[in-house]
Parts: structure tokens; sequence; C-alpha cells
């Protein structure tokens, strides 16, 4: 097996994006748009104050973080619920308010655990206005240059480093994880001047033992920072609730997670076979890279092995890996070997979307006494690497993982 390029890509300021429904939104004819081409990103979490969010439009419908120009987004609807503000959109001023205090809950919707990271086709629009209670804000990147609202599939999409400052909240990217992190309280008030202060503020620092996650157990004495509420400074204590994210931790087992079968399913949909077509080697739970993950291999009759990396919590497939085990080249590997355009059409073929230009190479090499092709294709947010005999155009081996692991 050869070495992969790993593929640095530098993450800028981080946007949360909004939601709109279609029927809520549409571009009037004096918008200044400009057309672009996206990266739509669902294996990148979104952590806020310690718990994993997932974002869904008006209809219910999830939607996922857009990459584009070195910049994450995700949904402002679901921000205004995250901010507790009703979010509209008033088509006449081309203005989206979030404003007030939230009269309706969130929205209940469907996981989508089927949605692959793919290039999609989004507007960027300098008419756009988003005003929060009234005052008109503007979005900047971590260079001070500004940044105009993403508009993809009915939604509005504005930067997740602005939405921070919004939030009062630290923003933070983990490349590893590809996970964005909000948290904490924006640097908070200290008050002097009262007639008595609650202990609460105290008491919820015992959250912070929600972050050990070991036991997960421990995290749900944070419950106690809520009666920081009853004194003055006691609003701190609220950090407090935070320790029940120690029910997510380490200790975690299966809360909240799919089960083995249903990653074994997605698994099989995934290659295009059936339970009875192969036999199962293992399916376990495990942590990696700070997220619990469904470690699938299962095997065909005719010695094909098949590994799979399942999102635990979302069922997302985050990497996958194909090997002909016993493949045996031809007895004789002489006469005519396939051409390196047949080689590239081969894999193509196996990424739904991709075109010559995004094969990044393709060379011969000898590998286990065959001469074959290796070829490297980038495609929206994923790698995929090939090993095709030189002589058969058989797929001996392909690896498919995220760019940002």
């Amino acid at each position: 097996m050869k070495v992969k390029n790993t593929l640095v890509k530098r993450i800028g300021a981080l946007v949360l994006c909004g939601t709109l429904t279609a029927g809520m939104f549409l571009m009037s004819a004096s918008a200044v748009n400009t057309n672009v081409t996206a990266q739509l990103s669902p294996n990148i979490n979104v952590v806020v104050d310690g718990t994993t969010r997932t974002f869904y439009n008006a209809g219910g419908s999830e939607v996922h973080p857009i990459v584009y120009n070195g910049t994450t987004y995700l949904p402002l609807r679901a921000i205004g619920e995250l901010m507790g503000k009703n979010v509209n959109w008033d088509q006449s001023s081309m203005t989206a308010s979030l404003s007030g205090t939230r009269t309706n809950g969130g929205v209940a919707g469907t996981p989508d655990n089927t949605t692959a990271a793919q290039n999609v086709a989004a507007v960027v629009s300098t008419d756009i206005t988003v005003t929060v209670d009234g005052v008109v804000r503007a979005f900047t990147n971590e260079n001070g240059s500004t940044v105009y609202p993403l508009v993809y599939n009915g939604s509005i999409y504005l930067p997740l480093r602005a939405i921070g400052n919004l939030m009062g909240k630290t923003v933070s990217w983990d490349g590893a994880t590809s996970t964005a992190t909000l948290s904490g309280s924006g640097g908070g008030l200290v008050i002097t001047d009262a007639d008595s202060f609650g202990n609460g503020s105290n008491t919820g620092n015992t959250g912070n033992t929600g972050n050990t996650g070991n036991t997960g157990n421990t995290g749900n004495t944070g419950n106690t920072g809520n009666t920081g509420n009853t004194g003055n400074t006691g609003n701190t204590g609220n950090t407090g609730n935070t320790g029940n994210t120690g029910n997510t931790g380490f200790g975690q087992t299966t809360t909240g997670l799919i089960t083995a079968d249903q990653a074994k399913s997605k698994a099989l949909a995934h290659a295009g076979l059936s339970s009875n077509q192969v036999s199962f080697v293992r399916a376990y739970l495990e942590w990696d890279d700070g997220r619990q993950v469904y470690d699938v291999e299962f095997y065909t009759s005719d010695y094909k092995e098949y590994d799979y990396e399942i999102d635990a919590r979302t069922g997302a497939i985050l990497s996958f890996d194909y090997d002909a085990d016993y493949y045996t080249p031809p007895a004789n590997q002489t006469g005519t070997t396939i051409t390196r355009d047949k080689a590239i059409s081969i894999a193509l073929s196996y990424v739904s979307g991709a075109t010559q230009s995004n094969v990044r190479s393709c060379k011969q090499d000898w590998d286990d006494g065959r001469l074959e092709y290796e070829v490297e294709i980038i495609y929206g947010t994923m790698e995929y690497d090939f090993e095709i005999d030189a002589y058969t155009g058989t797929v001996i081996s392909r690896d498919v993982d995220s760019i940002y692991d």
C-alpha cells in the first residue's frame, strides 16, 4: 500500500448559517449575487457548550455545514433557536432579522445519515441585511475582511466566528476531529455592589467535573450550578449545566447512538451487498479522534474485504476501504497494459460527480509482484485512492477518507 499524501486545509473564520424555507426565501432581482461552488460537509461536527448540535430547517430536514473559501458555514434559523430568538425574513427589504424572545420551541427533525460530502452550487449575496434586535450586523473573517451571507437550498448561512461573537462565545476548530466548538460566556460581568451574593457560582464550578467524562456520571453534579441563578453573581453558575456533558463523555456506552446492526446495514447498503452475501468479522464500538465510531469489517465469498468507519451518533460513513485480499494477478503479466486514461476512467466511475479535474495523480507502480496503477482523486471533502491492475483493469483496492482527518 502506498503512503497517501496529506492534504492540509486551512480553516479560516468559521461560520454559522441560518435556515429559511424555500417558500420564505426568494432572491430579488436587485440582489447582487455571485454563483459559487461550495462543499456540503456532513462530517463537520458543531459543539455548543459541550453539546453536539444537529441543525434542521423549518420543514424538519437536517441541514449540514458548508465550507466555502476556507470558511465553515452553518444555518441562521437554527442559530436563532440557540440564541432563543425568532428569525424572520422580509422579502421587500432583503432582511433576515433575529429578535425578541423565541415564541416556539426548536424544530424536531429527522437526522439525515445518507448525505455524503459533495460540491454544491451556492450563492454569495451582498444585498442581504442581517439584524439582531434591530441592529444591523456585518461579518468579517479573521483577517478583518467582510464576509457576506451564503445562500444554499433556501437557507442563509453566516460566519460561525461572527455568530460566536453575537452569542458571546469563544470559537475554536479541531482539525483532527473536524469539530467547531462554541463555548464559554464571552468574558461575562463581575458585580461587586449587591446586598447578597449566591454561592451558586461556586457550586456551578463543580460542573467542570463533567468534562472528565471518563465516568460520565460525575458530570451530573454540574446541575447544582443552577442554584447560581438565585444569586446576583450566581448567573455564572449556569456553566454548571455543562456538567451534564459528563454523560456523553468517554464513559458513555450506547445512549443516543445507532446500534451495531444499524451500522452493519449502512455499510452493506453503501457496498451494494446484502447480509447473505457476506461474513461479518466485526462491528464494534470504539473511540477515534474524540468521537464514538463503529468499526465494521466483512468479507464476501470471493475473499474481498470491506472495512468501514461509521459515526455512531449520526450514522455517517467517515471512511471505508476495499481490498481484494486474495486477488491473484494473471499467471503471466505480459501483453498490453490498459492506458493511463483507462485507469483514470475506471477510478472516476466509483466517484459519482467527480471529473478529470479532480484527479490529483495517476502513476504505475509494482506492488506484491504485480504492475498496477495508483490513482488519487480529491472530490468535495473526501480523498479517494485506488490500486488498479495495469493489465486487467481490476480494482484491487480503494480507500476513502475525509481530507480533514
